[in-house]
């Protein structure tokens, strides 16, 4: 599903990392400042590496050797980010379909119930950002980049912005991605707990080195 092999130097900070997973939901653990984001971007298409290869479902994006750099918006990649980015002028429909559009996908109404019902959004379908809670925001942001119909998701510390409590209220509705969207994943997060409940692998960062790579017994 994801292979990655790749060096990068940004200023003084140097990020090598190299692993190969089939997971459903890799988590990608370290503190602030591990390379985490960097290494995300990169899988995105956000930057480019300065040595190595990335392979998303069988397809290289990136071959420095070869010349190979996929753009971003080619990728069929789906990020939500930590504060949720949404049109403040549209509506959550109208924010939901924006991924959809501008990847020029035909309407798929059984699809759009689907993610919908998954998320317990159809509710909020009429209402702009303002007026929903952070954790709506979060559950609006993963629906719209699921019905751009991605093959590879990938949050960036998705909760780091919420409280507890909303912490508890979104953390379900990522197992049930996990376990019903189909969709893989890669977590981005320095929370150990988050990642034990929704990873089914963990790639331990370290001052941009992949010390560890396992299953969640690699964060005890």
């Amino acid at each position: 599903m994801l292979r990655v092999d790749i060096e990068k130097q940004l200023g003084e900070f140097s990020l090598h990392a190299s692993f190969a997973s089939e997971g459903r939901a890799i988590g990608l653990f370290g503190a602030s400042g591990a390379g985490k984001t960097s290494l995300v971007n990169m899988i995105a298409g956000l930057l480019r590496p300065d040595r190595g290869t990335i392979v998303i479902d069988g397809e290289t994006v990136d071959d420095t050797a070869a010349g190979i750099h996929v753009p971003a918006w080619r990728r069929r990649i789906g990020y939500v980010f930590q504060d949720a980015r949404l049109f403040p002028h549209l509506n959550v429909a109208q924010n939901l379909d924006y991924g959809r559009r501008m990847n020029r996908l035909p309407p798929d109404p059984f699809q759009h119930k689907r993610i919908i019902d998954l998320l317990d959004i159809g509710a909020l379908l009429d209402r702009r950002p303002g007026k929903l809670s952070g954790g709506e925001r979060q559950r609006v942001a993963l629906g719209r980049a699921l019905l751009s119909k991605p093959r590879l998701l990938l949050l960036d510390e998705p909760l780091g912005a919420l409280d507890e409590g909303r912490k508890l209220e979104i953390l379900p509705y990522l197992v049930r991605l996990r376990d019903e969207a189909n969709v893989p994943m890669v977590y981005v997060s320095h929370d150990g707990a988050e990642l034990r409940q929704l990873a089914t692998q963990i790639v331990l960062l370290k001052q941009g080195r992949v010390t560890s790579f396992g299953g969640v017994k690699v964060l005890t």
